[in-house]
């Protein structure tokens, strides 16, 4: 068993919080687990992205080599397209539909999900818009690991873990809310999956 996956998005958007839930959940299900350093301006709105390997076997690097990542997991459209070509042909490309506008020539939204949607294992939805009905907008992140989580070989109930760890100091109400969030992301995925077999 090997995941790879790389986290993509601007700073802000909660990939550091992603890729602690991963962690946790690898790490309660007995698995090697490497992360690279989260890398961009995480205060400034900057790109941020994060490698991470997960494997039933020891992990020697913390980088994903070009051409063999199981997925990427963004949480804005235009970052998931900067790294296509770490993808496996099959891998699965997660995106947000929703862009974060932080430079004056960012390109036509509807151009970016023409890319996305040009590569085959794609799913893509507005995790903001399911955060928001959801009473959270914040929690869109959360909403993108549960879209990516029927991916991702760690029981379903090791991420729910992950949420309770991280977001223990919260409280019961912002679990609640994180948890109901992972939910909605995969039922999207699910049923998008279901619908194109």
């Amino acid at each position: 068993m090997r995941n790879d996956i790389i986290l993509a998005g601007v700073g802000g958007q909660g990939i550091l919080s992603i890729a602690a839930i991963i962690g946790y959940a690898a790490v309660e299900t007995e698995l090697y687990l490497k992360q690279s350093e989260v890398h961009g301006m995480s205060q400034r709105g900057g790109d941020v992205s994060s490698h991470l390997r997960i494997s039933d076997k020891e992990i020697f690097s913390d980088l994903i080599p070009q051409g063999s990542a199981n997925m990427i997991i963004s949480v804005e459209p235009m970052e998931s397209l900067r790294y296509i070509p770490w993808l496996t042909p099959d891998g699965w490309l997660i995106t947000n539909t929703v862009p974060y506008i932080n430079i004056t020539n960012y390109p036509e939204i509807k151009n970016i999900m023409s890319e996305i949607e040009a590569f085959g294992n794609h799913i893509a939805l507005d995790a903001d818009e399911v955060a928001r009905k959801l009473g959270s907008a914040r929690a869109a992140n959360i909403v993108m690991l549960g879209a990516a989580s029927p991916f991702i070989e760690i029981p379903y109930e090791r991420l729910e873990g992950g949420i309770k760890t991280l977001f223990g100091r919260k409280g019961d109400k912002v679990i609640d809310m994180n948890l109901k969030a992972l939910k909605a992301g995969r039922e999207f995925t699910e049923e998008q999956t279901k619908v194109n077999k």
